[in-house]
This record gives structure tokens, C-alpha cells and sequence, in this order.
């Protein structure tokens, strides 16, 4: 399944360049956009979930925690 990409409000300049580069590539700009989409997500890897939990917890150490068990007993009650 594809999706669409809108990308507004872009300096004239950059978009004539967008398609200048399209040309030297034998594309349309359209194709040129998603190929540098493309190339510059390729090599960026998608972090784990321990990686991003650990960094929230860093993030939030020195917050007051609830324990899970007591949010749980606090929802069931409200039903």
C-alpha cells in the first residue's frame, strides 16, 4: 500500500533545484522526492523497544512513579 506525502510551503529555490537534480537523473520530481526520502532514511535504523524504554526512564528518573498496579486498581474502580 503507498501513501501520499504533501509537502508545503517550500522556497521557490529549492524547489527548482528539487527539479533540476530530477533532470540530471532522468526523473520526474515526483520520483526524485521519494528517492531522496529513500536514500536518506535507508541507513537510519529504527530503535528498539529496550532502547527507547530505557531512554524514557532515563528521561522521567527523577519523576514520582506510580506503581502499575495501584493505575490498575484506580481504572477498575472508575468502571
Amino acid at each position: 500500500m503507498a501513501g501520499n506525502l504533501h509537502v508545503r510551503n517550500l522556497d521557490d529555490e529549492l524547489i527548482a533545484r528539487l527539479k533540476r537534480r530530477a533532470a540530471r537523473h532522468g526523473r520526474s520530481a515526483e520520483a526524485e522526492h521519494r528517492e531522496i526520502l529513500r536514500q536518506a532514511l535507508a541507513g537510519e535504523d529504527e530503535p528498539s523497544f529496550d532502547k527507547l524504554a530505557a531512554e524514557l526512564r532515563k528521561l522521567t528518573r527523577r519523576r514520582k512513579q506510580t506503581p502499575s498496579e495501584i493505575l490498575l486498581r484506580e481504572g477498575r474502580n472508575e468502571r
